[in-house]
């Protein structure tokens, strides 16, 4: 079976699915359990466009095809 992705909430006792999913009788699994991105604190959006501002910013030289071919 490929791997698939779906919803869940943790109810304080047990991982409850969001959504309903077919499974064959005995199938395997495998979980991870990621946080959300508004409870990890971190502003994403604005460190990423930072961080491509630094990169790409006026003072970065600018390269031709030629410097980027190897």
């Amino acid at each position: 079976m490929p791997a698939m992705t779906v919803k869940a909430h943790f109810d304080g006792r047990t991982i409850q699915l969001d959504e309903p999913i077919a499974r064959a009788p005995n199938a395997g699994r495998q979980r991870g359990v990621l946080e959300s991105p508004h409870t990890i604190g971190a502003n994403w959006p604005g460190l990423a466009t930072a961080g491509l501002a630094r990169a790409f910013g006026d003072d970065e030289p600018d390269y031709g095809p030629e410097e980027l071919r190897r």
